[in-house]
């Protein structure tokens, strides 16, 4: 190839001419040739390179993730204050309910006897799906804002304490929901219900403790078996552990407590709540709850002959429970599925309104039960107004039963059609839901309906929240102006069907007698 282009190169013919070229030129256009033909192949170093590249770039990507774990570690460390240490715990564990409700009782002290001006209290890792509430106050019963963190060793609290005080005090209060097991987890109708508790011996503390007790309060003396960590005790319905001395930080013993407990294992598997609010005086609640017994399931046929001649006063099953309702709530109502549950009894106390709930049938282990409460109340006690500006305060929830354990509520409220710049206030972290539209009697274009959830609440929760919208006064104006509007059309259209004569064949006139 290079010949016949070095051939057809030398001599060309130009106008009858021939002319030679330079060698140079000749040189030139064959290198080109042979760059043209190599970049044809494929180039097996450059891929090769590549290669070679991409796994370096993999390796410095794992590089700089286990930097960055270690450098995440190194700075939760950091953030110990390792002067910081706990000269006193009394933790009280209360085991007598479903839940599990444990305060601590701290006394800090610094070893260069500096302020502490923030402490740490961290929840295993393994407790962290369990825990629903959480709170901390000072000597003074100050409460105290918690920020949350989550670390290696579990989630972490971070507490600012108030200045001043040499050796400061916290109180702290946590509640644990299906921490409980029953164990076995099946029994029969006449059976006795027992749970294991696992736990913690130590107070497990991100800094070291000089002394630490814990007391055990149980829901029955009936102990089956429970974790002996000298020194340790029994006495009636309490275990006591303790007292431990020079505790390390992040010390974990097993504990384990197997007893019975008799308290009705009843969980609120969903909520549903809606508010629908009027300005013309009244503000109307309904709730549709589902239940479940979340104790031992029950293992057998339920025999009603057997039931009734159970002499026990504490069994497993649940017969009725009691929920508070507002003392001003009138109109109360209580159904299911198949309409009023007249065996419900309704019952005014000082501060609150008592209604004794009985399901259609008493509630054993893996049962369920569906029904809807509600009721109404003044709007005056509720709503507060300045101006066009409109306030609504009211619970998230109410106290259904005793010791109550939620899975999931939703929150509705339906504000009057025309309600505008809404603004919701909670009082712990919810999940908000697209707002909706809901039509009903005589609306144009739909009330505008606030949606809200939260997982895993208890009676701790009880809260009210804020909930902030304009409206202005002539919209209620709307509905009677319709009401009116439609009545004025309708007697119109009388009057005028009444006046028109639509008959083909007009009658002939009467005929007159000649006297």
């Amino acid at each position: 190839r290079e010949r016949s282009i070095r051939s057809n190169l030398q001599y060309r013919t130009r106008g009858g001419e021939r002319f030679r070229h330079s060698e140079q030129r000749i040189t030139k256009l064959i290198n080109w040739q042979r760059q043209r033909s190599n970049s044809r192949k494929p180039d097996r170093s450059l891929a090769a390179e590549t290669r070679f590249s991409c796994g370096k770039m993999v390796k410095l990507v794992l590089v700089v993730c286990g930097i960055a774990a270690v450098l995440g570690g190194a700075f939760v460390q950091a953030a110990i204050d390792m002067e910081i240490e706990n000269r006193a715990v009394d933790r009280t564990i209360d085991l007598t309910s479903q839940l599990v409700k444990i305060s601590y009782k701290i006394t800090l002290e610094h070893k260069s006897k500096l302020p502490i001006s923030t402490y740490l209290f961290v929840v295993p890792e393994v407790d962290r799906e369990k825990l629903s509430f959480i709170s901390a106050k000072d000597s003074s019963k100050k409460e105290l804002k918690l920020t949350e963190t989550t670390t290696p060793k579990g989630v972490t609290f971070s507490m600012t304490l108030p200045a001043g005080a040499s050796n400061p005090v916290v109180y702290i209060e946590t509640v644990f929901t299906k921490s409980l097991k029953p164990f076995p987890s099946s029994i029969t109708q006449s059976e006795r219900q027992l749970v294991q508790y696992f736990g913690n011996v130590y107070f497990y503390s991100p800094y070291p403790t000089v002394t630490q007790k814990t007391t055990v309060h149980l829901s029955s003396r009936n102990v089956e078996s429970y974790t002996q960590f000298k020194p340790s005790a029994q006495s009636d319905s309490t275990v006591t552990y303790g007292p431990y001395d020079n505790v390390a930080a992040f010390s974990h013993e097993p504990m384990t407590i197997h007893f019975e407990n008799f308290t009705p294992f009843l969980t609120v598997t969903r909520l549903e709540r809606t508010i629908e609010v009027s300005h013309w005086g009244n503000i109307a609640v309904e709730e549709t709850i589902d239940i479940v017994h979340s104790g031992a399931t029950l293992k057998g046929a339920f025999s009603r002959y057997d039931y009734q001649k159970d002499a026990r006063s504490n069994q497993p099953s649940v017969k009725s429970y009691k929920t508070l309702l507002p003392a001003s709530a009138t109109g109360v109502y209580y159904r299911d599925t198949n309409g009023n549950i007249s065996t419900s009894a309704l019952r005014t106390l000082k501060d609150a309104v008592e209604l004794d709930l009985r399901p259609r049938f008493p509630l054993f282990g893996g049962w369920r039960t569906h029904y809807t409460l509600g009721y109404n109340v003044p709007s005056f006690e509720y709503l507060f107004q300045n101006g066009d500006n409109f306030l609504l305060k009211m619970r998230v929830i109410d106290h259904i039963f005793d010791d109550m354990m939620i899975d999931e509520v939703v929150t509705k409220v339906i504000l009057p059609e025309g309600a505008n710049n809404i603004k919701l206030i909670a009082p712990y972290s919810i999940q908000r839901h697209p707002d909706t539209l809901h039509y009903t009697y005589l609306d144009t274009f739909g009330r505008p309906v606030i949606s809200f959830s939260k997982r895993n609440l208890v009676e701790n929760h009880i809260n009210d929240f804020d909930l902030k919208y304009n409206f202005s006064r002539v919209m209620m104006l709307q509905e009677p102006l319709l009401v009116v509007g439609f009545l004025y059309v309708l007697f119109l259209f009388v009057i005028i069907w009444m006046r028109l004569d639509f008959s083909i064949i007009k009658d002939k006139e009467p005929h007159q007698h000649k006297d």
